[in-house]
């Protein structure tokens, strides 16, 4: 007789509106109380103890993944005593057991999922279990029999088997002969980069330099999921920070850093980020501006926003198109020599600022009469490298002469002949830099980036789409079409980045469109990813597919994270699963090589990590906790305003909190397990407690 004739769920009858959405499960659920307790020491059963709350949403998914399913359901009826309790009914028994789970070493938050003796006693626990072994994650059903396993065949040893019992669930969520890539791979990768890094220079070892951003970022995220101390599989998160944070130094202060106008080259042909190739691209900008902020918000260094401030003045100074979209690069090339525009000899910086001035210039900026590279000085300031993160820079009187004399050569170099600019605007380029403008600009509380941003994306968005499908190439009211995977996935990103930071929903009504566009045009089935080139895109022999970075993160990563942002800010579970579908297809075929796709890696820590925060009511009292929230790590957390329930689609889960906190709060979502609803001052708390 099947499982679904022969349930006897029983809380019709129940009050607490968090178990009636429990009640037509095929689960055996009983409430907490007596009737349960004996039940289980009658037969001698396990108690599956499944404990949550309305406005939980990794409560619901759960719900809908295994609870809702029959044959799940049948091995928890088979093995179990099944319990269902509404935290917020019985706030003591989600203490008693909230406790047990971290004594046990376990990160708590909810959905909580204990087993205990037919006694009531705690053995082994956790929150989200997925449906399906996923990401090194055993499958539900994997775990219910291994413990109801031990229960029969050890009993007497049940409170001694943790250790025995993690090791046959991790054979389970890595079965042989599948490539699985979980936390566990996360760290081993970031392990690998942090051992190739140039603990003196910073970057790859080696030349030349490129500044690697996907790459910096895999080593970032490490150190934010590092424990605090050194273990025996991961480096300690202060070394994974400080190896990104000393290339940065010196990216910032080396001679690839162009110190009066701003804005980096492509990369240094030597060791030392002295010499740089001297052309200037926007993707590199955009990576490294994006980056630089999550480093000032982390340590305070001032170099870091300064940097970023002086680099995002480059931009609109050079870079801005009349229609408020960037250009794509400026060439190395003046006059028929490379870097020509940009070097010194101390004779001309004698001439511009005096001698007393340029004697104090030189001493700042490496100036030499011989010169510091074949003959010519490349403006640097290497030997003034903060020594720690603390460091404050020159004092401010030097600051300030600095700036004065910085401003008179910059002056003095308009003079020359400039490098040729290639203003032609590519929407895949100008999606990385929006969303470095909206994210940096969130983070450093800098509206003006936010709105520099939505002036190029409006102008994408009007004048290089047609329909629903995205341009590659924009010039003289030109257009190249069909777009690239990468066009749409950038202007996605950008997109989703401008509605976090804005809350403005016509950003997120644009992303859905183009995503759809994308899936419908691009999808390639072999690996859930995508073609780089449109299914309609005429002469092409095969259509391209590589999966791996290049000097801009592959179509494929960004989509990933795009789906994981999208199945938050939308509503629409199915996007994560598109999400999933995607990473394991494309990481299971990527074999050794995970280095080179550290944007799919760092799309997997998005979805394994993500703060998804969630913030309600008016908006005077939703105010202060957007900004609280914006101002959180942004490689990680995605922030959703929830004001009204007409302001989210009819099946959205948020509906569930904004009835859960008619006043309003925020609800923190990390890694599949849900807070309480915190207020602004408590908020990054609950962030960091949660991400453990």
């Amino acid at each position: 007789m099947s499982a679904s004739t022969t349930h006897t769920n029983r809380l019709a009858q129940e009050t607490s509106p968090y178990l009636l959405q429990h009640q037509h499960n095929p689960v055996d659920w009983r409430p907490w109380g007596p009737d349960a307790l004996a039940e289980a020491q009658r037969t001698n059963k396990p108690i599956l103890l499944s404990v949550g709350y309305a406005a939980c949403h990794w409560c619901h998914v759960m719900a809908h993944e295994s609870f809702e399913d029959e044959a799940t359901a049948a091995v928890m009826n088979a093995l179990f005593v099944n319990i269902k309790v509404d935290r917020e009914e019985r706030p003591d028994i989600d203490q008693i057991y909230m406790n047990a789970l971290h004594l046990l070493g376990e990160q708590g938050g909810w959905p909580l999922t204990m087993f205990l003796t037919p006694q009531g006693e705690p053995v082994w626990g956790g929150t989200y279990f997925p449906k399906e072994a996923r990401y090194g994650r055993a499958a539900f059903t994997d775990v219910l029999r291994e413990i109801a396993r031990l229960f029969a065949e050890e009993p007497e040893r049940i409170g001694k088997n943790r250790d025995a019992l993690m090791a046959r669930l991790a054979e389970k969520a890595r079965p042989a002969g599948k490539i699985v890539v979980g936390l566990e791979e996360l760290d081993r990768v970031a392990n690998g980069v942090a051992r190739a890094i140039d603990t003196q220079h910073g970057g790859l070892r080696g030349a030349p330099k490129f500044p690697q951003c996907a790459l910096f970022e895999l080593l970032w995220r490490a150190g934010e999921r590092a424990p605090a101390e050194e273990g025996a599989t991961r480096t300690a998160a202060p070394a994974f920070f400080s190896r990104v944070l000393l290339t940065l130094e010196h990216i910032c202060e080396g001679g690839i850093y162009d110190h009066l106008g701003g804005g980096f080259s492509r990369y240094s042909v030597d060791e030392r980020w002295l010499v740089p190739h001297f052309e200037k691209m926007l993707y590199d900008n955009a990576q490294l501006l994006e980056l630089l902020s999550v480093a000032h918000a982390r340590t305070g260094v001032s170099l870091f926003r300064e940097r970023a401030a002086e680099t995002v003045g480059w931009l609109a100074r050079e870079m801005t198109t009349p229609e408020g979209a960037f250009s794509a690069s400026l060439d190395a090339d003046s006059e028929g020599e490379e870097g020509k525009f940009y070097v010194w000899s101390l004779a001309e910086i004698e001439a511009a600022l005096g001698r007393k001035d340029a004697a104090f210039f030189a001493v700042q900026y490496a100036v030499t009469p011989e010169g510091n590279f074949e003959g010519h000085n490349t403006l640097n300031r290497l030997k003034h490298l903060p020594r720690n993160t603390g460091d404050a820079g020159p004092a401010p009187e030097e600051a300030a002469r600095l700036a004065m004399l910085r401003g008179k050569l910059l002056k003095e170099r308009e003079k020359r002949v400039r490098p040729g600019l290639d203003d032609k605007v590519l929407a895949d380029w100008n999606g990385l830099m929006i969303a470095a403008l909206a994210n940096a600009g969130a983070l450093l509380g800098e509206p003006d980036w936010i709105a520099r941003g939505a002036r190029a994306f409006r102008f994408i968005a009007a004048e290089m789409t047609r329909g629903d499908r995205l341009g590659h190439s924009w010039r003289a009211g030109r257009l190249l079409v069909p777009g690239l995977a990468s066009d749409f996935t950038n202007m996605i990103r950008a997109a989703l980045a401008l509605h976090e930071a804005t809350g403005e929903s016509p950003y997120l009504d644009q992303a859905l469109v183009w995503q759809r566009a994308l899936d419908r045009h691009y999808a390639n089935p072999d690996n859930g990813g995508y073609f780089l080139t449109a299914d309609d895109a005429a002469g092409l022999v095969v259509r391209p597919g590589a999966t791996h970075d290049d000097a801009t993160p592959n179509p494929n990563g960004v989509a990933a994270g795009n789906l994981v942002r999208l199945a938050v800010l939308a509503g629409e579970d199915a996007w994560r699963r598109q999400a999933d579908r995607l990473i394991e297809g494309v990481l299971g075929a990527a074999g050794e090589n995970l280095v080179g796709h550290a944007a799919l890696l760092n799309a997997l820590d998005l979805r394994l990590r993500a703060a998804e925060i969630v913030v309600t009511g008016s908006r005077e009292r939703a105010d202060p906790l957007v900004a609280a929230a914006l101002r959180l790590p942004i490689l990680t957390r995605i922030v959703l305003r929830a004001p009204s329930a007409d302001a989210l689609p009819a099946a959205h889960p948020a509906r569930d909190k904004i009835s859960a906190a008619p006043d309003g709060a925020a609800f923190v979502c990390v890694g599949e397990r849900c807070s309480l609803p915190v207020d602004a001052a408590a908020l990054g708390e609950a962030v960091r407690r949660m991400s453990g």
